[in-house]
């Protein structure tokens, strides 16, 4: 295997970890300078998955929601982030590692996903600067 199809390949795996599908069309809200362009390329490098920015305004199956702390209320954004879902759609919350600018607490997420009626499933790393929490909204509200 040559190195860009190795790359190509840790690419498409990094989506495919944080739950991303071929197919799926992921809506990307809070893009600034500071966030993973890696990761935004192995969205992009999924067969037949496209990444749309905030204005879009058909149904989706993801959100790349990119949280800072100091953004705002993480309740009304991620309320705001469950408008454009599919039914069984997820929102994946990149917030900054522990250390680097903008942090923010797991214990805030803890409290805001269940506030905006959502269920963390899983939290994993999302690139070198960038952790991701997993959303979904509780299988009796689909």
């Amino acid at each position: 295997m040559s190195a860009t199809a190795g790359q190509a390949q840790d690419q498409r795996d990094l989506a495919e970890r944080l739950g991303v599908k071929p197919g799926h069309v992921v809506q990307e809200i809070g893009y600034d300078d500071d966030v993973d362009e890696a990761l935004r390329d192995s969205v992009v490098a999924l067969e037949g998955a496209e990444l749309v920015d905030e204005d879009y305004e058909d149904v989706v199956d993801g959100v790349l929601l990119w949280w800072r702390e100091g953004d705002g209320d993480l309740v009304d954004a991620l309320v705001d982030a469950l408008t454009p879902l599919a039914d069984g759609g997820y929102i994946l919350l990149l917030t900054p590692k522990t250390g680097r600018a903008g942090h923010v607490e797991p214990s805030e997420i803890g409290e805001a996903a269940p506030t905006a009626g959502l269920s963390q499933t899983s939290t994993v790393s999302a690139g070198r600067n960038w952790s991701a929490s997993r959303l979904v909204a509780p299988k009796a509200r689909r």
